[in-house]
Formats: C-alpha cells, sequence, structure tokens
C-alpha cells in the first residue's frame, strides 16, 4: 500500500482521482482527515459540517436540513457522507432523524448535484456486538432495541443500497472497525478524560476483543471502494486485522492518565447494570454522557472481523500495527499539551 495521498492496492490496483469532492461531517475527526487527503491529491474538496470553517471550503449545515448547503454540493464527482450520530446514547428519535431521514436527503443532494459515486460510512457496529470471530459482510445487521448505534447504522445501509440498487447513483458502503489517531475523539481523547478521572471501568476483566484501525489505513481503504470499479454496490469491512483485548488497548490510556496496571473491571451482568441505571439518570437529569450498557457490550465483543473481501476486490492491506499507531497517538497527545 502506498504512504502518499493516493493509495495503490497490494495487486497494483490504482484508483480513479476525482476532480471534485464533497464531503458532509467535514470537521469531524474522519471527515477533516478525508478532506486533508483528497486535497493533497489535488482534488477541489467542499464540505458541510454543523459549524462553517471558510478556509476549508465547509459551510455550515445539517443533513436534515439540505436546502443550507446542497448549493455547495453541486458539480461534486465524489459525495461522501460520514456525517452521523457519533454516541451510543442518543435517542431513537436521533438516530431515525440523522441516520435514515439524513442518509436520504444527503444521496438526494449527491443525485441531484451530479455525483458520480457515493460513499456511506457506516461502521462494523452494523453487525451488532454478538457474531461469530472472522464475520464478514454477510453477516446479518442487528436489529432490536439494543445496540442502537449499530442499528442505525445498518438502516443507513439499506437506505443507501436502495438507491443504487434503484440505479439511482452508483453506491460503496465502509464499515471502518474502531477508528483510531491523532485527532481521535471517541477513542483517544474521551477514554483518557475517563481515566484522569477513575471513571474508565471495562467488563469482563476487560477481554472483550477491541477491533482498531489506524486512521491513514483507513484513508487508504476509503480511497481505494472510492475509486476502483470494484467498490461499487458493495460493502466493505475495513480494520487494522488485529483484534486485541479492550484490556490491551485502554491500558495506553490507563497509563496516560498515570495509573499503574490496567483499568478496573467488573462482571458483565453487573457492568451493565450499572451502566443502565446512570445512562437512565442522564438521561432524566438532561445529561450527556456515554456510559450506557451498549458501550459495555461493544467492550465485551468476542471476535474481529474478515477483510477478505477489501484484500482481494480492492488490495487493502493495513500497514500500520497498533504498537506504532498509539506511539504516534501518545506523541499527539504530548504535543497538544492532553497528557
Amino acid at each position: 500500500m502506498s504512504a502518499t495521498c493516493i493509495p495503490v492496492g497490494a495487486a497494483g490496483q490504482s484508483p480513479s482521482v476525482p476532480q471534485s469532492v464533497f464531503i458532509t461531517g467535514a470537521n469531524g475527526f474522519l471527515g477533516r482527515a478525508l478532506l486533508r487527503r483528497y486535497q493533497q491529491a489535488g482534488c477541489d474538496v467542499r464540505g458541510m459540517d454543523l459549524h462553517a470553517d471558510p478556509e476549508a471550503k465547509v459551510v455550515a449545515g445539517d443533513l436534515t436540513e439540505p436546502d443550507t448547503w446542497r448549493a455547495h454540493a453541486r458539480g461534486c464527482d465524489l459525495f461522501i457522507n460520514t456525517a452521523a450520530v457519533v454516541s451510543l446514547a442518543a435517542d431513537w428519535q436521533v438516530y431515525r432523524r440523522i441516520s435514515v431521514v439524513g442518509v436520504r436527503h444527503a444521496l438526494d443532494v449527491a443525485i441531484a448535484g451530479g455525483a458520480k459515486r457515493f460513499v456511506q460510512l457506516s461502521s462494523v457496529a452494523a453487525m451488532g456486538d454478538d457474531y461469530p470471530d472472522g464475520a464478514d459482510e454477510t453477516h446479518p445487521v442487528v436489529i432490536g432495541e439494543h445496540y442502537r448505534y449499530g442499528a442505525a447504522k445498518g438502516a443507513s445501509e439499506q437506505v443507501v443500497l436502495a438507491a443504487h440498487a434503484a440505479g439511482e447513483i452508483d453506491c460503496t458502503i465502509i464499515r471502518p472497525g474502531d477508528v483510531y489517531g491523532p485527532g481521535s475523539r471517541a477513542w483517544l481523547l474521551e477514554p483518557l478524560r475517563m481515566a484522569i478521572a477513575g471513571q474508565l471501568i471495562l467488563p469482563n476483566r476487560g477481554r472483550g476483543r477491541f477491533t482498531p484501525v489506524y486512521i491513514d489505513d483507513l484513508l487508504d481503504g476509503i480511497q481505494l471502494a472510492a475509486g476502483l470499479p470494484e467498490g461499487r454496490g458493495q460493502i466493505f469491512i475495513l480494520w487494522g486485522d488485529e483484534a486485541v483485548t479492550c484490556r490491551e488497548f485502554f491500558q495506553h490510556h490507563w497509563r496516560w492518565a498515570g495509573r499503574s496496571g490496567a483499568p478496573p473491571s467488573l462482571p458483565f451482568a453487573l457492568a451493565k447494570t450499572l451502566t443502565t441505571a446512570i445512562w437512565r439518570m442522564n438521561q432524566r437529569l438532561g445529561r450527556a454522557g456515554e456510559v450506557t450498557p451498549d458501550t459495555m457490550r461493544m467492550f465485551n465483543r468476542t471476535g474481529g472481523y474478515s477483510i477478505a473481501k477489501a484484500r482481494q476486490s480492492l488490495g487493502f492491506e493495513p500497514m500500520i500495527k497498533l504498537s506504532e499507531g498509539m506511539a504516534r497517538s501518545e506523541a499527539w497527545l504530548r504535543e497538544t499539551g492532553e497528557i
């Protein structure tokens, strides 16, 4: 895999480079990284986020109110939707408004603007927390009242695949693993803050599997999937292919917080009961927080995923091992004064 701004697959696959790209959620961790990567490739890159960034050609907008930003997307060849509810604690109505209705709005904007490819950022969470080790893209998506984030991601995929099946626009769906690296709020900053406060607790002795993917590897995979004909109408799981225990992953944060050993643990049933009580209390008080039973379910997964499809079709090959990725992350945390 090339380390340049346009990756080359392991078998020499060379993705096309779009003249113009539009990115929703362009100020987020992944959105901003994609924006920079495509800018470096010489593309005209524009975007939308809740807050504008004129220097980066990002306008203020919301997926549910497309009239305020649709003109900014006109004429872009590639439309990438990274905007999402990045939370395990939101209400069903919020997930539906963004992950179902909002995704359909994004498709409509892309189609009307003349985009040739629509890329939807989903998640391995769409497959739930109870799946066999090595599960691939054919594994059913999760449904039900639990694991709301994953159920919402699965629903967003259905909206996108329906548009592709109807011939409205060529679509590609990406299911990233647990994305980390410099700038990550979900898997660097938030766990670090919880560790500093002594609130980082893992279920089942931290034996649940964590499925990390370093941001640069994910960017390579997205560009390959978005720029190769093999990506049309397909779902691809992209992660580092190096499953570790949650204890192993989060002991880095515990150490960065100045603590010895690893985060404490509770039996899964007790952790689920405790976090359910905290989550319901936060809901009643209108308080934000990611301490939820679904977080415990995520931290209690029992396996990794297969990237055989991405390897074969795209030439995707993750390059950054966890040790190197965490060293880079620690350096960034020190440079920015977080530790």
